[in-house]
């Protein structure tokens, strides 16, 4: 799955890297993130009433415009590649509301035998390229109140992330970003595009048990264990 992940590139690199305008960047700078969970505000792309992409910020965990009460939660931080088109709280979103999620990595936790903590381990882009997660998002509307939201969309895991866990972020390749914001695609392209990312894209090694709290936030927190456990 996707419960932890890192947004800790500045704003300009990322707006750079997603074809973002200026006038565009609808967020101040912020502090980097080394330890985001569900419920947190995110950094997002989506595409403006104009067609435009645009940097917003999205709480983590998608409420469908149709829920009675704007409760996020670990139940909506993630949507499976396979139903997304089909659940309730996701299907409407798929249609028109994808978003691309920029992440420096994600985390996972390995269980190990005879250790009651499970050891976390770090993905991160090779070369350190900042990862565009498939996401949709949502916006729900009571009286004054209004809350955007999203979730990450996750598949079967690559051979990189399998032997810590089974499932993964979609990865989305710069080559399909255009058409994956674009509202009008047809809705099975949309779910074509939903495959697990080559070996190559991602590398990953243990870290540190204190991204286990959130509390915790730094780079240390993304450092390796040990000196060279890149895999």
């Amino acid at each position: 799955m996707c419960g932890r992940f890192t947004q800790y590139s500045d704003i300009p690199s990322i707006a750079k890297r997603f074809g973002v305008q200026d006038g565009l960047i609808r967020v101040a700078d912020g502090s980097p993130r080394f330890n985001i969970a569900p419920s947190s505000p995110i950094l997002a792309v989506r595409l403006d009433s104009d067609g435009q992409r645009e940097l917003v910020r999205l709480k983590w965990g998608l409420v469908p415009h149709w829920s009675v009460e704007p409760k996020t939660g670990y139940s909506t931080s993630n949507a499976q590649a396979e139903s997304v088109d089909s659940k309730p709280a996701f299907r409407a979103a798929f249609k028109r509301r994808r978003c691309l999620i920029p992440a420096d990595g994600w985390y996972e936790w390995q269980a190990l035998p005879d250790q009651k903590a499970k050891q976390p381990w770090y993905y991160r882009g090779q070369q350190e390229a900042i990862l565009a997660f498939a996401g949709v998002w949502d916006r729900w509307e009571q009286g004054s109140q209004v809350l955007e939201s999203c979730t990450v969309i996750v598949c079967d895991a690559n051979a990189i992330a399998r032997p810590v866990h089974d499932r993964m972020p979609v990865i989305l390749g710069e080559e399909t970003w255009h058409d994956w914001l674009d509202p009008n695609l047809p809705t099975e392209t949309a779910k074509a595009m939903l495959r697990t990312c080559p070996e190559s894209w991602v590398r990953s090694y243990p870290v540190s048990r204190a991204v286990s709290f959130t509390r915790n936030e730094g780079p240390q927190l993304v450092e390796p264990l040990a000196p060279d456990p890149v895999r």
